[in-house]
């Protein structure tokens, strides 16, 4: 039954992340689209924006498409989780707990997901191999996570910068 489960997590997590980057990549479901995206990452302060756009849309599309399917599923989960921080960091912290007020509070179950399935592996219904190297499944998954933490550092020091540079008027 533990396996069942973990595809059932698997599964609804990984569309609600699928459906959602393809909201940023390709406009579906009355998302932005790309070039709109782009637009909102600028306004976040993340540069450049385009690369940001991308990144973010391709750690939810691609992340939920592997995620719901079992293959690098900790990799995957790494990723999605990544955005998911910079998401709360960058939108949702500032708006409390909650999800009626677009807080953190469903970020933060979808994260709580991902890790335990990336640190727990996809069961037994997975499609493919989930490690690299041989790695053990929690190793995989804690070296993902914590280069997408770099990732979403890099970003807000960047983001930051730019906002104390001083242009002329």
């Amino acid at each position: 039954m533990v396996n069942v489960a973990l595809l059932i997590l698997r599964g609804v997590v990984g569309l609600i992340f699928v459906a959602h980057g393809s909201q940023k990549l390709l406009g579906w479901f009355g998302g932005p689209g790309l070039n709109t995206w782009a637009g909102v990452m600028n306004r976040m302060g993340l540069k450049p924006p385009e690369l940001w756009a991308w990144i973010s849309g391709l750690s939810e599309f691609a992340g939920g498409l592997l995620f719901g399917l079992g293959f690098y599923t900790p990799m995957a989960a790494a990723a999605m989780i990544s955005a998911m921080i910079m998401a709360m960091i960058k939108v949702h912290w500032s708006n409390g707990f909650f999800n009626v007020n677009r807080g953190v509070e469903f970020n933060l179950t979808l994260v709580a997901v991902l890790v335990a399935v990336g640190l727990a592996g996809p069961g037994a219904y997975a499609l493919g191999p989930q490690t690299p190297f041989g790695w053990s499944v929690a190793g995989t998954f804690v070296v993902a996570t914590l280069i997408g933490l770099i990732g979403v550092g890099i970003g807000l020091i960047l983001a930051s910068a730019d906002q104390h540079v001083h242009r002329p008027a």
